[in-house]
């Protein structure tokens, strides 16, 4: 295939693309670290169309709270590398979109921007679902440490896009 992706991203964006097709639902992805990162890998899969509703590219403040309706107090509380923050953007890509099921992801790439809270390689992903409980936060914060931009980026992605995976159904016994 004609790429210019890593092949370990392109090949969990067909698994993303293939599970999802069979599961009958759509992505949407808010992206700030990477980017368009994921958005990009999925769509380098052919009949990614039945899946890919919408990609958020949301890498400042201002467009966090314009686009996804995340919170300006949440913002200035936690920071945009928070899980309130990831949270919230997931949550607003899902309503913005109508799509079954968003990911945000939102981090520090480096090499410069981190704290000692919040050290380069730290990100943090949120998982919206359709008719889910907005209550029922479901997200993590992964620290990769310092493995270079492009390294915490793919890393991320890769994170972001198995979150994108349908469950598995339950087997009968």
């Amino acid at each position: 295939m004609d790429t210019i992706l890593p092949a370990e991203l392109v090949e969990a964006a067909r698994r993303v693309v293939t599970a999802n097709l069979a599961a009958g639902r759509t992505i949407s992805i808010a992206e700030s670290c990477t980017g368009g990162m994921v958005a990009a890998a999925i769509t380098e899969i052919p009949g990614s169309s039945g899946v890919m509703h919408t990609g958020f590219v949301t890498y400042s403040n201002d467009a966090k709270a314009a686009l996804l309706k995340v919170n300006q107090d949440v913002l200035d509380t936690f920071g945009a590398v928070s899980i309130a923050v990831a949270w919230s953007m997931a949550q607003g890509a899902l309503a913005a979109s109508g799509a079954d099921v968003a990911v945000a992801i939102t981090g520090v790439a480096g090499p410069g921007g981190g704290t000692e809270k919040k050290p380069v390689g730290t990100v943090v992903f949120a998982r919206a679902e359709k008719g889910d409980d907005p209550s029922n936060v479901v997200a993590d914060r992964r620290d990769f440490g310092d493995l270079g931009r492009g390294g915490i980026r793919l890393q991320a992605a890769l994170c972001a896009l198995e979150l994108l995976m349908p469950p598995e159904p339950a087997s009968g016994a």
